[in-house]
């Protein structure tokens, strides 16, 4: 069996393993990734928010990706019977990126890929990873190929960003449950033939569908459209057919979707994603890593999964870094509760979209402009900004919104 050995194997090839690949190779140490599929392919996680724009920035991505020509993204649209809330990125409270994109993920991770080897480092794909031996932060990983041909590979440090293959977590028996309440999500591409700048492909939109259902829009450059319907998997029972049925049934059934969506051509066979939100109790250990979705991956609700992964590597790799230097990492103050910090406010957010607490705010007939700005920041990534007290104080200052709104609304019907 060939023996190979560098300083840091990253697992898994998405925006969380390219990131910290490329910091990580900046630094002067040799990286090798391994990649279980072959690229291009399917994943979900289209709409990106501004601030992983700061991670793709230092990784050395953007310009590759500004060639790409995908669709700019500048904000977020929420929509309810009728009634429409529009967060625009320029008008946050934190400094920071005002604009990201909507990808194809399978494109947008394969020019990220590319764009690394080209910084020297090797991505191994179709390469399974079957064991790992630690030896203290020493470690030999078994992989073996499409061919089933085996290599081992010596590192002084692993990057486990294998996102839901979650390497690390399954082969050490780390995976916990979250929790979230599992939900289900009906999805495809659409051929948008019917998009009008009127649609605004420049932002994602959010329909609210009915209380605890939602529906996403996010337009491609090329004239493709992501669709797709997220519920508790008992919402879709309810309607007859396969998967491409119910999901022609549910377009025509929401009014915002239906003229625009009515008989147009899927670009593939629907597919479903449910029962995702999982966690682990510690994001490291000795010799180890996690990044991105391996860490905990929440709803696709604001989607949350390639800032976390993004940033949540950029992190990490100045952390291995400093290892690999010699330094002596405190990693549950300098990596888990920082990590944990992000996860947990858009947690908060999550769960205040679900129960209707967002729901009062984001549709409330008065808003005033500085909270909303707070409360854009969050949207666009920045939820490691406690300068923002929607950020610092997540779910109690939404709570307490809420709660206000409420009361000035029962206040004005009284008078």
């Amino acid at each position: 069996m060939n023996l190979e050995n560098v300083d840091v194997l990253v697992i898994g090839a998405g925006p969380a393993g390219t990131v910290a690949a490329s910091i990580i190779k900046k630094a002067g140490f040799t990286v090798k990734i391994v990649e279980k599929l072959q690229f291009p392919r399917f994943v979900i996680g289209e709409s990106l928010l501004p601030r992983c724009m700061e991670a793709l920035e230092e990784a050395g991505f953007v310009d590759a990706v500004k060639e790409k020509g995908f669709q700019e993204k500048f904000g977020a649209k929420f929509v309810k019977n009728g009634k429409i809330c529009d967060y625009f990125f320029a008008d946050q409270f934190t400094k920071g990126w005002s604009w990201t994109w909507q990808v194809p993920r399978g494109e947008f991770d394969k020019t990220l890929a590319d764009t690394v080897e080209k910084m020297g480092v090797p991505v191994c794909y179709q390469s399974t990873v079957t064991g790992i031996v630690f030896n203290g932060t020493n470690s030999v990983t078994t992989i073996e190929a499409a061919d089933g041909t085996q290599t081992q590979v010596s590192a002084r440090f692993i990057v486990d960003g294998s996102g839901y293959g979650r390497v690390i977590p399954r082969l050490f028996n780390l995976d916990r449950p979250s929790d979230l309440i599992p939900r289900k999500a009906l999805f495809t591409h659409t051929v948008d033939v019917n998009r009008q700048m009127g649609e605004e492909p420049n932002r994602i939109t959010i329909v609210v569908h009915q209380p605890g259902v939602w529906v996403w829009v996010i337009p491609f450059s090329n004239g493709i459209t992501s669709l797709g319907f997220v519920g508790e998997p008992e919402f879709f029972k309810q309607y007859e057919g396969d998967d491409e049925q119910v999901l022609r049934t549910l377009i025509s059934l929401e009014p915002y979707l239906s003229e625009r969506f009515k008989d147009v051509e899927f670009a593939f066979e629907t597919k479903v994603l449910q029962s995702w939100s999982t966690t682990t109790d510690k994001f490291y250990g000795e010799g180890f890593v996690l990044t991105g979705n391996v860490t905990e991956f929440l709803d696709p609700i604001f989607s949350s999964g390639v800032t976390l992964a993004s940033v949540s590597s950029q992190t990490a790799a100045h952390l291995v870094i400093r290892t690999l230097n010699g330094e002596t990492i405190d990693w549950e103050e300098e990596y888990m509760k920082p990590v944990m910090q992000g996860v947990d406010t858009f947690r908060s957010y999550v769960m205040a979209w679900y129960d209707g607490t967002l729901d009062t705010i984001f549709f409330a007939e008065q808003q005033n402009k500085k909270i909303k700005n707070m409360i854009c920041s969050v949207l666009a990534g920045y939820v490691w900004d406690k300068q923002n007290p929607y950020v610092r104080d997540h779910s109690f200052a939404l709570q307490k919104l809420a709660r206000t709104i409420t009361l000035q609304g029962l206040a004005n019907e009284a008078i």
